[in-house]
């Protein structure tokens, strides 16, 4: 059985010494993945992040703003807001934004949602605006994000053997051979999590189900579809409650990190966290082959 303390204080020789080069890799994953939540504002990142919906929350506002008897209601959110204070609101914005980055590599999911309810308002401009973006987001998500985020697994694992190791790592998962079936198979799992979401809890489970995927990918990108899945929920069956309460152990880190305005998730929480659950793959990966023997 693996311990949080062991894998923190193996994460922070890690990041010891990979320091400047890990804060690289988290910031462009960050930027360009959405990894790591709010910690910068990237691509992901962007003002409707906060809330899926955020564009079609507001024209349905507009729409409806002369009926009066909905105004109270459709208002009601917001005006509990004004209530909180500056710092109140920015602690408040951001635990929403962290829970919604959850779900972050499915945003294409909701704007094509988004699209569907514009053109149900009769708003078609904004439908096919959100219908545009959603094909460009998913492209990107698909042959871009997904990718690079399983670059920077590997980049961590490759870390933990050795110092100072180069980012070129991370464009090994772009080579012809493995691109597309690392690909595939990211888009898969967030298909498959995005309508388990649909049940709520079973959403949550198979976010952990699904959690060493992508480590699994870094290893063995020409690895096929259904071993992939079953090698994850192999290693996470029955460490799905331990690894949630790994993640909860970084909330202080968190809540500190919002004092500072993010600065502290560049320079040390997110290269730690990233490295925490590189240790926690490995020992999960080593657990279950020793249970196969």
């Amino acid at each position: 059985m693996w311990k949080r303390k062991e894998l923190k204080k193996e994460a922070k020789k890690v990041v010891r010494k990979n320091y400047w080069t890990i804060i690289i890799v988290c910031f462009l994953m960050a930027l360009l993945t959405g990894e790591f939540g709010t910690s910068i504002l990237g691509i992901w990142q962007s003002e409707d992040s906060m809330d899926p919906n955020y564009v079609i929350h507001y024209e349905i506002e507009e729409a409806q703003i002369e009926r009066n008897d909905e105004t109270e209601a459709l208002f009601s959110q917001e005006n509990i807001k004004n209530t909180l204070n500056e710092t109140q609101n920015k602690i408040a914005k951001t635990i929403e934004a962290n829970l919604n980055s959850v779900t972050k590599s499915q945003k294409y999911i909701f704007k094509i949602w988004d699209a569907i309810t514009s053109f149900r308002i009769h708003q078609i401009r904004l439908g096919i605006f959100l219908c545009i973006s959603a094909v460009i987001t998913l492209a990107f998500t698909v042959l871009v994000a997904d990718p690079l985020i399983v670059g920077g697994k590997k980049y961590f694992l490759e870390a933990r053997e050795k110092s100072n190791i180069k980012m070129g790592i991370i464009g090994e998962v772009f080579q012809k051979e493995h691109w597309l079936n690392v690909s595939i198979i990211m888009f898969l799992k967030n298909i498959y999590n995005a309508l388990w979401y649909v049940t709520i809890i079973g959403g949550v489970i198979k976010t952990y189900e699904y959690r060493m995927i992508p480590y699994i990918l870094a290893e063995t990108p020409k690895i096929e579809r259904k071993e992939a899945f079953s090698l994850s929920k192999q290693m996470m069956q029955g460490n799905k409650w331990n690894t949630f309460l790994l993640d909860m152990s970084f909330f202080g880190w968190y809540f500190l990190s919002v004092l500072t305005f993010g600065i502290l998730s560049i320079l040390y929480v997110n290269p730690y966290n990233a490295a925490t659950m590189t240790e926690l793959y490995v020992r999960l990966k080593k657990n279950t082959k020793n249970e196969e023997k």
